[in-house]
């Protein structure tokens, strides 16, 4: 800038008045006021443009110099590697010139996501949820912690350092897994042994696998059943799992299909190929005998792996289970070793074709649920994670397939965004029908903070950069910030239509809900699709090339041996 500075100094000689003393006045006065005018108005541009310059680079130096104090403090953390969650292009001017709506929205997302923890913080530090109106911790979960670990990836990617640090402390000096205390194998992985494994592969601090792969240890019982399907609730203590009395001994879809991509990435990060093997040995089974519409009843028989009479949906006790067969695949780098994942997940896509019905009169598309050869006009809002999948999913496609998967998964978008926008307090209910003439209404009215819709809205944006999904999932974050923020945190409403509040915060409020609002408005180098996979619970995991011949490739002798010897009321991540 001094250099410029000097050479705009020469030209100023111009307007000096002895320059023009032999020339005509009238003429000279005119031309010194021209001159003079045309200098400022240079000199100021051109400081402006070297101000702008001067600007980016010191923030260039700025971020550079924050990312080393981040290594630094994850070296004095314990931490032996760090993960940059962005591309290397993190501190391109592009990015500096960040879209300052954006900014601006994922602050306000950042600042809730402070609130919500300074709550737990204060009230309920360690306990597994934080009841916000009587302001105390309950441990609903057995007293693992369940907010703290479910958060460390969200507070990570958010760069809350401190925070993150401080329940990295935590994890390492007082989360204790040997509770007497009969776990859903289901939340217990895509909550804790999820939460853990993320925040590991963020930040490459041992403790957190060390942590994974204990918990992990203590489900592992869970598989030991004669046909390898597993029980759903084991004693973290002592084993001894089973099936919740109110299935009649069977085992849930969702709960026995949805440990795949944890337990993969836990023997990927150890070498121990034992969790793997349990895990895939379930998929193996119910392939099978795979239905040509790739659809399942929700119950299965954890004796003869056969499925029974029961439900078909892409809701409560089902909905996961379809996730994973794509995000197995997409983790492993849709290789051949995991070719046979996508194509169960291809089968139940057209099946899932088949329960897509349209509403009238506004022609919103919608999922049924199935029984027997009936279906029933009825969609969850836990289902509302299927546009962002199918959307996730569409690209596998030839191009006219993608095109037709994609158009569904927008439908889908549009009717989740109006379980929103149908009620008096813009947030939605649980569930919904759909009867003839009359579009939606609400079932089950409560809202406990779900994050399905803007998990779809995230992807949807990524994946076509339409920004009326950000428009929609700001309009969602202003409902929850205007009905369920309280002085202590956040908590649900027992009724949508009366704006009536309950007292719990739940924990995939944090890890899931904020996340996606906030990845929502960040660029899409942060958290790219292409280099991570977010499991159910929204704990991103980096992608790992699948190969044949590596432990994962099990053969019928490889069977768990046997152990002689969720349950959810919806699926709450």
């Amino acid at each position: 800038m001094a250099r410029g500075s000097r050479s705009l100094t020469n030209k100023w000689r111009y307007c000096h008045p002895l320059y023009y003393l032999k020339r005509p006045k009238r003429l000279a006065l005119l031309f010194i006021v021209f001159v003079c005018a045309t200098l400022v108005v240079w000199d100021r541009q051109t400081l402006v443009r070297e101000y702008e310059v001067e600007v980016n680079k010191l923030q260039e130096e700025v971020a550079h110099l924050q990312n080393l104090m981040e290594e630094l403090n994850n070296a004095e953390g314990g931490t032996d590697k760090k993960i940059d969650i962005r591309r290397k292009t993190k501190f391109s001017n592009k990015e500096v010139q960040d879209d300052p709506i954006d900014i601006q929205r994922r602050e306000k997302v950042k600042e809730a996501m402070l609130h919500a923890w300074r709550s737990y913080e204060t009230y309920a530090w360690g306990q597994d949820e934080l009841q916000p109106q009587s302001k105390n911790g309950v441990d609903s979960f057995g007293g693992l912690g369940a907010t703290l670990v479910d958060s460390l990836d969200t507070l990570y990617i958010m760069g809350l350092n401190e925070q993150f640090q401080k329940a990295r402390e935590w994890v390492a000096n007082s989360l204790d897994f040997n509770k007497d205390y009969e776990a859903s194998v289901f939340e217990t992985t895509i909550r804790v042994v999820g939460g853990l494994l993320s925040a590991y592969d963020l930040s490459g601090d041992k403790v957190f696998l060390e942590k994974a792969r204990d918990i992990a240890d203590r489900l592992l019982p869970a598989w030991n059943t004669p046909s390898g399907i597993p029980y759903n609730i084991i004693n973290l203590a002592h084993g001894h799992p089973h099936n919740p009395s109110w299935t009649g001994g069977e085992s849930i879809l969702a709960d026995s299909g949805t440990e795949q991509l944890e337990f993969i990435v836990l023997s990927q990060r150890t070498g121990d190929p034992s969790y793997q093997q349990k895990v895939e040995y379930v998929i193996k089974q119910l392939n099978k005998t795979f239905p040509d519409d790739g659809l399942l009843p929700i119950y299965i028989d954890p004796n003869s792996g056969s499925t029974g009479y029961s439900p078909i949906t892409f809701g409560a006790m089902g909905d996961s289970f379809y996730e994973y067969l794509l995000k197995v695949w997409i983790h492993g780098n849709k290789t051949s070793a995991v070719k046979h994942y996508r194509d169960m997940w291809e089968k139940s896509m057209k099946g899932l074709l088949s329960l897509i019905r349209r509403s009238t009169p506004s022609s919103f598309a919608y999922i049924c649920e199935k029984n027997g050869q009936s279906l029933t006009d009825k969609m969850d809002e836990l289902a509302c994670f299927a546009p962002g999948m199918i959307a996730l999913g569409s690209s596998g496609y030839g191009p006219a397939d993608s095109q037709k998967f994609m158009s569904l998964a927008e439908e889908l978008a549009w009717t989740c965004y109006n379980f929103y926008q149908s009620t008096p307090t813009k947030l939605a209910g649980e569930n919904y029908f759909f009867h003839s003439g009359q579009d939606m209404s609400v079932g089950t009215s409560w809202n406990i903070l779900r994050p399905e819709t803007v998990e779809s809205l995230f992807y949807l944006w990524r994946l076509t950069g339409n920004k009326t999904y950000q428009e929609w999932g700001w309009n969602i974050f202003q409902a929850f910030e205007k009905n369920s923020r309280v002085e202590s945190g956040y908590v649900g409403l027992k009724d949508v239509n009366s704006g009536i509040k309950d007292n719990k915060m739940q924990t995939f409020f944090l890890a899931e809900t904020l996340k996606y609002l906030y990845l929502l408005f960040s660029p899409p180098s942060v958290i790219p699709l292409d280099e991570w996979v977010f499991n159910t619970e929204a704990h991103p995991l980096r992608i790992t090339t699948r190969n044949e011949g590596n432990v994962e490739n099990l053969n019928d002798q490889q069977k768990p041996p046997l152990r002689k010897r969720g349950r959810k009321e919806g699926r709450s991540g």
